[in-house]
């Protein structure tokens, strides 16, 4: 029959199991971890040896000759005492740094990493991820949990584990030096460790809440910092001032619910320590007056009772450290095992025809995973030849950007199938699928890096000379000209130094440059002048020359030259023509062009 396992050693496991987690992160560099593990063993034997050397110093060093056995040199000279003593304090010192830097580095490699695989895991994510997790408490992840587990690797898990040898190696030479000392030593040490476990729990639930509450702090803030100029228009700093110091303070008063458990315990570790060290020195000191061991015996008695009591109270820290570090891991893995929405096929197929986009959408459904309810796409059917240019127009919430996104599979559809040259593209690698589309969105991201690198973006391997001929394409050295440093100008962060027409602009470029068959257009010109943008609409018209092209638009007069318009009305297509028979019919899309032209 099995022994039972108790309650709290079942919920003591739990609380350590995320820990384990970190092992294929560790396994890389086993060979380190056992080489501070040797380090770690030197360090504490040459530790344990220091009491016996002061119990021959004080015995045999200063005058006495008594037979002690045991003695590490017997009747050796005083100086032989200190150069030993001194010995063991150069090798004690250089373990301790070897180990610290093996460790240090093992606990930075592994925190690289982590963040490394959490980051490659998060870009894996599709749109749908990011509506219910803000960006701000995983980047809080990223950086404050991974530290938690950097000191745990790189400190506290040597620490604790150093300190478990010394009271290990300290408990057996107590028991050796005096067995009844070591006894009564051993009941008070027992009762030293009953608040350590008991407070345990306390440590890693508060440790969760306060890096939670950072978490929503740095979500907040991470929110209202990129919509500074929206917050400033409005008037709303000292509000947003105070809804961040809120949550700030909710975050504070969180760590200090943590502090002060930790506080009391290590209040509890010390003085019940030095109380313990007080009371067998007492007792000790009167077997001395009464000739029953030696002074010797008494100081190294001692100095292996304080060792023993400094390695609880460490101990104490560390298990407060491993609870933290528990539950950042716990918060890292939810991230780690986070599995994406949209699924690799199991064996992608090659694409076929690479170098040409003929498009078929049969029976496109698809509802938002945050309305189920209502159809995005209903029964949408449409067939593009290669080359072929169309655009979809109609009413915002038409559906026209979901095909952009179920055609980039940022989701995949709910019923029917999207297929490129013939394949399903949930057949398609990811990769193979986007590397055909090149995509001018309506709000373009230019990153924080200078024009140069924000276009080849589009094409990471093109030359200089590839990427200032898109910008030419695209009109960008029309303003890039212009800037302090030309291509090399830094642009700010989302592009704050240009306006919004630069920035749709530098977007056109990159897309040009990517080269790629397929061509998504959504509301493409929508922040130029009027005369910037016939002259982009050359450009475009240029780069849309021999590819298949998708266009979003409302304004309707930049798809007057598109070879086939589609109109769509709450997910449906219900028109589709050239611009002049679509005006013939009287509808939709001839009520639009009425509002538009006919003013």
């Amino acid at each position: 029959m099995m022994p039972s396992t108790s309650p709290s050693q079942s919920a003591t496991t739990r609380r350590l199991s995320p820990l384990r987690n970190l092992w294929p992160f560790l396994q890389p560099y086993r060979g380190r971890v056992a080489l501070a593990f040797v380090l770690l063993c030197l360090g504490s034997v040459t530790m344990l040896l220091v009491p016996l050397a002061f119990r021959d110093l004080i015995d045999f060093g200063f005058g006495q000759r008594v037979n002690t056995p045991g003695g590490l040199l017997g009747t050796s000279s005083l100086n032989s005492h200190f150069v030993l003593l001194f010995g063991l304090a150069i090798l004690w010192a250089l373990t301790v740094a070897a180990r610290y830097y093996t460790l240090t580095w093992v606990g930075e490699r592994v925190t690289a990493d982590l963040r490394s695989a959490v980051y490659a895991r998060m870009l894996l994510q599709s749109p749908q991820f990011f509506e219910t997790v803000q960006t701000g408490e995983v980047l809080s992840r990223l950086t404050g949990d991974t530290t938690l587990i950097q000191s745990l690797i790189g400190s506290s898990v040597s620490m604790g584990l150093r300190s478990l040898f010394q009271f290990i190696g300290g408990m057996v030479m107590l028991a050796v030096t005096s067995f009844y000392l070591f006894s009564l030593n051993l009941g008070l040490m027992a009762l030293l460790m009953l608040p350590i476990f008991a407070v345990g729990r306390k440590v890693k639930k508060l440790s969760r809440e306060s890096q939670d509450k950072i978490a929503d702090a740095s979500a907040l803030a991470g929110e209202i910092l990129n919509a500074i100029p929206t917050v400033q228009a409005y008037t709303q700093e000292r509000q947003e001032t105070g809804r961040f110091a809120g949550r700030a303070e909710a975050s504070f008063a969180a760590a200090i619910r943590r502090s002060r458990v930790r506080a009391a315990l290590t209040a509890l570790i010390i003085a019940a320590s030095m109380g313990a060290i007080i009371f067998v020195l007492w007792v000790g000191a009167n077997q001395v007056h009464e000739g029953s061991m030696t002074g010797g015996q008494l100081a190294s008695f001692i100095l292996y009772a304080v060792l023993v009591a400094g390695s609880v109270s460490t101990m104490a820290e560390m298990w407060g450290d491993v609870m933290r570090a528990s539950g950042a891991v716990e918060r890292l893995l939810e991230l780690l095992h986070a599995r994406p929405v949209i699924a690799e096929a199991a064996a992608p197929q090659p694409l076929q025809q690479p170098m040409q986009a003929a498009l078929r959408f049969e029976r496109v459904s698809f509802h938002y995973p945050a309305r189920p309810q209502l159809a995005a796409l209903d029964g949408i059917t449409l067939d593009i030849v290669p080359g072929e240019t169309v655009a979809l127009v109609g009413p915002s919430g038409a559906g026209k950007t979901t095909l952009f996104q179920l055609l980039l599979r940022f989701y995949d559809v709910t019923g029917g199938c999207i297929r490129l040259n013939g394949q399903d593209i949930r057949q398609l690698s990811l990769r193979d699928l986007r590397d055909k589309i090149a995509i001018v969105p309506q709000d373009p991201v230019i990153f924080s890096d200078n024009a140069l690198e924000n276009i080849r973006y589009g094409r990471p391997a093109a030359s200089d000379a590839e990427v200032t001929a898109a910008a030419k394409a695209a009109l960008v050295d029309e303003f890039i000209d212009r800037l302090p440093e030309g291509y090399q100008t830094f642009l700010g962060e989302r592009g704050t130094r240009l306006s919004g027409g630069q920035r749709q602009r530098i977007a056109i470029a990159r897309a040009i440059l990517k080269d790629a068959p397929l061509l998504l257009l959504d509301e493409a010109t929508s922040s130029l002048d009027a005369e910037s943008e016939i002259l982009v609409q050359e450009g475009l018209n240029a780069a849309m020359h021999g590819r298949t092209t998708l266009i979003i638009a409302h304004r309707l007069s930049t798809v007057q030259k598109a070879h086939r318009i589609v109109v769509l009305e709450h997910g449906r297509i219900v028109e589709t023509g050239t611009p002049a028979d679509l005006r013939k019919q009287g509808g939709l899309y001839a009520r639009l062009a009425r509002l538009q032209f006919d003013v």
